[in-house]
């Protein structure tokens, strides 16, 4: 199978991420633990905009975090390993056994108790994790590995949040949910017109990600929802998208940072 030159430049990318995920997390274990740890604490939770600095990174990078892992994906579904449907059903069927026996053991040893409700918890998989540790081991790993990887970690994660928005949430605004899912039908038609001007798009996605973040669903589905109306054509011109992609890429690897700082 082909991997494209796009996704393999991604993975590569990717490799400065990982050796500042593992720095992170071993920064992550020691400094809440030493005599940094209340100033450690409390820069998390620094109010910047309305909200904790803590807050920004979970729904804020995150979310554009998933926006370049979904562009991927998109160009391995049209032109890449996952454009053969037999191909794009194993990780999608991969994701769901990710979903149910993990959610199913948890069960196992915890149903009737007081804590069965966490049965969530072990559902979603830690794509910057995951996608980190592979690419440290560059070409010992196949790359369709790592497509499926990245595949069924999305997949794996946005079934958990959906899990997550339906049995978690106490308070769901319908409205600002309907009218972030009304945006994203409107950036959909935009696509089918052949729209090119990417600016629609980053508005339009902009106003979704606020009207999701204040619905009571976890924003960072908005990121793969607009890469997927995003038209995969306008990424073929030489100049914006290829630059737009690397700009998203170096915006990973600070999420790679800020998450695993939080851990």
């Amino acid at each position: 199978m082909t991997i494209t030159k796009l996704f393999k430049d991604f993975l590569a990318s990717e490799k400065a991420g990982g050796l500042i995920l593992i720095a992170c997390t071993i920064l992550s274990l020691t400094s809440p633990n030493s005599g940094f740890g209340t100033n450690y604490h409390h820069f998390w939770q620094i109010q910047f905009a309305g909200q904790s600095v803590e807050r920004w990174v979970n729904d804020g990078l995150m979310s554009i975090f998933f926006l370049l892992i979904g562009l991927e994906l998109e160009r391995e579904i049209y032109e890449g390993e996952l454009s053969n449907i037999k191909d794009a059903l194993l990780p999608i069927f991969g994701a769901l056994g990710g979903i149910i026996f993990p959610a199913g053991i948890f069960m196992l040893f915890n149903f009737g108790t007081a804590t069965q409700s966490g049965a969530g918890i072990p559902m979603a998989t830690d794509i910057a994790f995951a996608l980190g540790m592979l690419s440290l081991l560059g070409n010992r790993v196949p790359a369709s590995l790592k497509v499926f990887l990245t595949a069924l970690a999305v997949i794996d994660d946005l079934g958990a949040i959906l899990i997550i928005a339906i049995f978690y949430t106490k308070t769901l605004l319908w409205t600002n949910l309907f009218i972030a899912l009304g945006i994203f039908a409107l950036l959909a038609v935009f696509n089918r017109l052949k729209i090119r001007n990417l600016i629609p798009y980053l508005i339009g996605g902009v106003a979704m990600w606020y009207l999701m973040l204040n619905s009571g669903v976890h924003a960072t589905i908005t990121g793969v929802l607009l890469a997927f109306v995003i038209p995969f054509w306008q990424r073929r011109r030489k100049v914006n998208f290829l630059y737009f992609g690397a700009l998203l890429t170096q915006t990973g690897c600070f999420y790679h940072f800020a998450d695993f700082c939080l851990s």
